[in-house]
């Protein structure tokens, strides 16, 4: 048995979701500058893109940068733009080549015209792969997310599309930034917090939550699969009994 398949969990998530945080910390650990933390996150992004392929998880997708980090230092805002810049030029042509769809949500209108060029040439490079999609959150936010749903359901009702009194869950489901791939069933959040900040808040409704001590530049490939495990060892009721679903034959 491989290292890679070793502990392999009996069930595997159809989507995760991960805050990475702790780039910082981990930086200011070392004496180095924030932005050396980020940079050095960019190997954990490919340590658990490549776990997560590997085990069959269908889409990941990563907290990059949140509605409220523009709040940050500007030179930190523009060494993470710089830096999402390259990295966007560099890795799509590594998703590409190992068949990874690559997928940008959030409001892109605030990044400048040549960062908003090439997320939509990334985006093209890798649309005609389907077997994993990879999304990255990018000027993103669960508030803003429901609001731009909302917005899209008002202009229907207005044109005369759809009653509001027709207005159900899945239809505003649909018209989140995630569309109508599977709902997280796992949320990871790195660098010891305890909470979701903002993010995919109505998609983690009833995702299982995993919450890792490490800064996320420390979070690589045995990382990954240990969240891969612990999850594969819960039971998930949706509001149901244990004796339900052990009937039903769920995990």
């Amino acid at each position: 048995m491989s290292k890679a398949t070793q502990g392999a969990p009996v069930k595997i998530p159809r989507h995760v979701a991960i805050i990475m945080d702790g780039n910082n910390r981990w930086a200011k650990k070392r004496f180095l500058p924030g932005v050396a933390g980020h940079k050095a996150g960019v190997d954990a992004v490919r340590a658990v893109v490549e776990v997560c392929a590997e085990a069959g998880v269908e889409v990941l997708t990563l907290f990059a940068f949140s509605s409220e980090n523009w709040q940050r230092p500007a030179a930190e805002v523009g060494a993470l733009m710089d830096l999402f810049l390259r990295a966007l030029r560099r890795e799509s042509k590594k998703l590409d080549q190992n068949g990874i769809r690559l997928r940008i949500i959030g409001d892109r209108s605030r990044f400048h015209p040549e960062l908003q060029a090439a997320m939509q040439e990334a985006e093209q490079r890798t649309a005609h792969h389907d077997k994993f999609l990879l999304q990255v959150a990018a000027n993103y936010g669960g508030q803003w997310d429901i609001v731009q749903a909302a917005q899209q359901l008002a202009k229907a009702v207005q044109a005369g599309e759809i009653q509001p009194e027709d207005i159900s869950a899945d239809h505003l489901q649909r018209c989140l930034s995630t569309g109508t791939q599977p709902l997280p069933d796992l949320c990871i959040r790195t660098g010891g917090e305890r909470r979701i900040s903002n993010f995919l808040l109505w998609q983690f409704a009833y995702s299982e939550l995993y919450f890792s001590n490490l800064f996320w530049p420390d979070f690589k490939h045995q990382a990954m699969r240990d969240a891969l495990l612990d999850f594969s060892s819960r039971q998930r009721r949706f509001g149901k009994t244990s004796e339900q679903v052990a009937a039903e034959g769920r995990i």
